[in-house]
């Protein structure tokens, strides 16, 4: 028996050791970024793949910082904009944030409804109104430590797109090749899809979760405390935090990899290069890569919603109270933090809206419109939070004597700020012309 749980032990102190980092990557790759990702393979091929690469230093970099300032302070991103910084810098940013999440949660949730409707028929609006109603639940009622588990438990199922990819011909050579070697086209549609790739995978919200994810697992964990007041847990503290956040940011540019490739070798090949959303990709697949790898590739829609629609309502919620010095945190019963679970369910209920047809009617606002405009703020709000991440994760007010970060991370960093900041502008020029 002894030796049965000492074969046990290891593997549960890994689910319990790794967190924060695996679930804020695997959120990246939601419904919304799986159209991206798909689009990007239906209209270029394997020409973007060398994407996944470049992102992710850059993805590794701007994670370990947001995720450090939550370790340190023991505050979120918004909570020590709150207290170091100008309101006018702080409301702006927590707005912009609501925008663009609530766009996205239509998005995700639309594109859920309509994954399950393909897999096993009946009528996409109540799914989505079932989709809402569950991950709202499970926020509100579940406990913190129960909820965490269950979504690094779900992250597995992103794997459903490597599955897809290998049950269709892959030209592993040339897929490899554009890998490696970046390929560029003066096409506005080729900018402005990589402009798309990045908002995708380094978004604001991503920076917000994992902060105040850092500090509901110093509220959870009594002998964990803020590295401000406790610097002796530094070292295993940043150790954990950097390979926790490498793993997470691996794991969701692996995927995004594989659903670039998995459209290239199937969609691209077959003329088809417009795709508008995750689910009319998964339904073009149908009889190009047949029913096995359509179901993989739907059934992946709806559990990846699953996981991302809860971290893009949550940091909306979070950096909401923590502007307003309400008490947050999923850990908290809903009496005890009423504004903040108000805020994630008014999100939820919003982006849910968006999929009603009187309200497509009378606002103009279809998913896919709301698609585009999330990745318009996102746009906006990126490069201006990551200048301001990069300054207070500098700034020895905020994190006392661990404002000087390694030389290699601060670079990379202020790299990826600038990437994302000309990116935006670069979007700005495309929409112009």
């Amino acid at each position: 028996m002894n030796d049965v749980k000492a074969r046990e032990k290891p593997a549960k102190t890994l689910v319990q050791w790794i967190g924060p980092g695996l679930i804020t990557g695997a959120s990246d790759d939601d419904p919304s970024g799986i159209a991206t990702y798909s689009q990007a393979g239906a209209a270029f091929g394997f020409g973007l793949l060398w994407t996944m690469l470049f992102s992710y230093p850059l993805m590794c970099a701007v994670q370990e910082i947001s995720a450090r300032i939550g370790r340190v302070t023991g505050r979120g991103i918004a909570g020590n904009i709150r207290r170091h910084y100008s309101a006018w810098i702080l409301y702006p940013v927590v707005i912009l944030l609501i925008l663009a999440n609530t766009f996205n949660v239509g998005a995700d949730i639309g594109a859920m409804g309509e994954a399950l409707q393909l897999l096993v028929g009946g009528n996409a609006l109540v799914y989505a109104i079932g989709f809402t109603v569950l991950c709202a639940l499970l926020q509100i009622f579940l406990p913190y430590t129960k909820y965490a588990i269950y979504l690094k438990w779900l992250t597995p199922v992103l794997f459903s797109y490597v599955a897809t990819a290998l049950v269709v011909h892959i030209p592993w050579a040339e897929a490899l090749k554009s890998t490696i070697i970046p390929h560029f086209a003066k096409s506005s549609d080729y900018w402005s899809t990589f402009t798309a790739i990045l908002g995708t995978t380094i978004s604001p919200y991503l920076f917000f979760w994992q902060a105040s994810q850092e500090t509901e697992e110093i509220r959870d964990k009594p002998l964990d405390k803020r590295l401000i007041d406790a610097p002796e847990q530094a070292r295993a503290q940043f150790g954990r935090i950097r390979i926790d956040t490498y793993a997470g940011m691996f794991l969701s540019n692996l995927i995004a990899f594989f659903i670039i490739l998995a459209a290239a070798a199937t969609l691209h090949v077959h003329g088809i290069t417009q795709i508008d959303t995750a689910s009319q990709a998964a339904e073009a697949l149908r009889p190009l890569a047949g029913k096995l790898a359509f179901t993989f590739f739907a059934a992946g829609i709806v559990f990846t919603g699953l996981l991302a629609v809860p971290v893009l309502a949550g940091s909306a919620a979070y950096a909401v109270a923590e502007a307003l010095r309400w008490p947050s945190g999923l850990d908290r019963k809903p009496l005890a933090a009423r504004g903040f679970y108000c805020v994630l369910a008014i999100a939820m209920l919003l982006g849910l809206a968006m999929n009603f047809p009187l309200v497509q009617k009378y606002v103009h606002l279809t998913p896919i419109r709301a698609l585009f405009w999330s990745a318009v703020i996102n746009g906006v709000a990126a490069g201006p939070i990551m200048v301001v991440m990069m300054l207070m994760a500098a700034n020895p007010k905020v994190m006392g004597k661990f404002a000087k970060h390694s030389l290699v991370l601060r670079a990379i960093g202020w790299l990826a700020t600038v990437v994302m900041i000309l990116a935006s502008v670069e979007m700005f020029v495309t929409m112009g012309h």
